[in-house]
Order: structure tokens, then sequence, then C-alpha cells
């Protein structure tokens, strides 16, 4: 069974997982409604906690949440490797996540995500875990290719 653990975005194991985060999110989403963070952009960012999921050494998925407020986090670059996906392991992330949040003393975890089709197991996976629609936060607006959710921790 794979494993989580706290790591840096910059670990050198972690280029091909973040190349193809980036290349999925520009395959269908308009480049002014991206709201990835990079590599180097989540590493010097304060209030970033990320996390890898290996299967031994090999990184098969990632998430990171980052504090937007006391008690409020943002779920950012949730990925698994599209040949690892329908495994649960995107479930098992979140739950991570969700735990790390919990544990960190925050009370709400709020997301964007995509519109298009390709957003739809995701879109599901975060309602089915209780989140819901919302207004955009922080310092998000309305764009059509988004979608606001938050959940109380």
């Amino acid at each position: 069974m794979p494993s989580i653990a706290r790591d840096t975005p910059l670990a050198p194991d972690l280029a091909d997982l973040m190349a193809r985060h980036s290349l999925e999110m520009h395959a269908d989403t308009p480049p002014e409604s991206i709201h990835m963070m990079d590599a180097a952009h989540m590493a010097a960012e304060p209030g970033i906690a990320f996390f890898v999921m290996r299967d031994g050494a090999l990184p098969v998925g990632m998430g990171a949440f980052k504090r937007i407020a006391p008690d409020h986090a943002e779920i950012k670059s949730m990925h698994v490797l599209a040949e690892r996906r329908g495994q649960g392991l995107s479930r098992r992330i979140l739950e991570h996540l969700i735990a790390e949040a919990r544990s960190a003393g925050l009370a709400r975890l709020s997301l964007e995500t995509g519109t298009q089709a390709m957003f739809e197991p995701a879109r599901r996976l975060y309602l089915s875990a209780g989140f819901r629609e919302c207004p955009p936060f922080g310092t998000y607006v309305e764009d059509p290719n988004s979608v606001f959710l938050t959940r109380v921790l």
C-alpha cells in the first residue's frame, strides 16, 4: 500500500509528477483560469503543507494545503498519476489532507477546481467527502471555468 508523507515540492524525484500535473492543468483550461502553484512557488510560500504519496520509491500522487486564514486552508495541487487512478489513491490523499488540517487546528478547508469534464471525477470525490459548493473565497473571483467548494472540519 502506498505511503503518504510530508515532503518538499522541490524533491528531485517529483519532477515528472509535477510536470504531468502542470500538463493536465493546461490541457483544457484557459490560462487565466489556471490557479495551480508550481513547485518553486509552493516551496517558497509560507503556510504550505505538502505531502507525497509513494509506492515504494515511486511518487504516484501529491496534495497540499495552504493556510489562507488562521483557521482556514485551501487544498492545492492534488494529483494522482493517470495510470494509478481508480484505485482509491485520490481519496486516501484527500483524507490525509483533511486529517493533517484538523491536526493543524484548522476549522475549514476550501478548494477551487475546474468546470470542464476532465475535472468531473475530482468534483465527485470532493462532494462525496463532504465538500459543498460555495462562493469564491480568498482572492478568487467568479470564473465560468471554476467551481469553489468548502468543508467544515
